[in-house]
């Protein structure tokens, strides 16, 4: 059975994907990098789907799920630089607000749904959300109160879903469509 994961986009990220005019699109990849601000996607591999998430006043928003197709470089990503100041992905400059600029970017294409910023997890289903670590540990999310999050430091990063979790955003989302 393929894993789940978490993401947290940015205000940022955000920003620039409304700007952008990509509210409604699928992306066609994201990145993953060396740094906290663009965290790497450890531990997933093709098949495994990623629940892009966003905290907006104090609630958490699905913005997208993502299934990885892989992580490799492909055609579409255009020529490779040559030099520090050329682009990174040169053929994503459409979605370039996911990280391409970010140290380290790596590229990983991916199957989304639209971008969207009006699903919210419910409060009663964000105090239930665990994920697992690689040596089966598992951890909610802490700053969690009347079912708002407070904090989303313990969303920063990229983290293993436990199935009935990935369960619930997954039916969330079906809901939500």
């Amino acid at each position: 059975m393929p894993d789940a994961f978490t993401v947290l986009w940015t205000h940022d990220t955000c920003r620039a994907l409304r700007r952008a005019g990509r509210v409604g699109e699928r992306p066609p990849v994201a990145f993953g990098g060396v740094h906290t601000s663009l965290p790497a996607w450890s531990g997933a591999g093709p098949g495994d789907e990623v629940y892009a998430l966003h905290v907006n006043r104090c609630v958490v928003h699905v913005v997208s799920r993502m299934r990885v197709v892989d992580l490799e470089r492909r055609e579409c990503c255009g020529v490779a630089p040559a030099a520090w100041n050329e682009p990174a992905f040169p053929g994503h400059d459409d979605w370039a607000m996911l990280g391409a600029h970010g140290c380290g970017a790596a590229a990983i294409h991916v199957e989304a749904t639209p971008v969207r910023f009006d699903l919210a997890v419910p409060g009663d289903l964000l105090e239930r959300l665990t994920w697992r670590n690689r040596r089966g540990r598992t951890r909610v999310l802490k700053y969690v109160a009347d079912g708002r999050l407070e904090r989303s430091i313990s969303l920063q990063g990229f983290y293993r879903l436990t199935e009935d979790s990935a369960g619930e955003l997954g039916k969330l989302l079906g809901a939500g469509a």
